[in-house]
């Protein structure tokens, strides 16, 4: 498994729990269901591309669904999907930048 995926993982269980330490596990599985964001990729031909960079190629990867994550961030109630999907689209953001050398967010 690799850095970026385990990091997909990782990052999630710390920030809750950091942030939510009473309810951590409900943080994590509600951010963890946002990792659905990726079944876009199997609108794409070849599904998995090692050296293809998610964002601005795959529909829920885009920019306008990235400002859409970001403004779900601040309302409480769709606070932990807006972190979920935001932490994904960073980390996805690392990953171009890792293997492409393009900085997207």
């Amino acid at each position: 498994m690799s850095v970026h995926l385990i990091l997909h993982f990782v990052v999630p269980a710390l920030l809750a729990g950091v942030a939510y330490p009473k309810k951590w596990l409900f943080a994590f599985m509600v951010m963890m269901s946002t990792m659905l964001v990726d079944l876009d990729h199997l609108l794409a031909d070849p599904v998995y591309d090692p050296g293809r960079c998610s964002i601005g190629f795959h529909p829920l990867h885009g920019f306008i669904p990235i400002a859409i994550y970001g403004v779900l961030c601040f309302p409480a109630r769709t606070r932990l999907i807006g972190l979920g999907l935001m932490i994904h689209m960073i980390l996805d953001s690392i990953d171009c930048q890792v293997t492409n050398g393009v900085w997207f967010i």
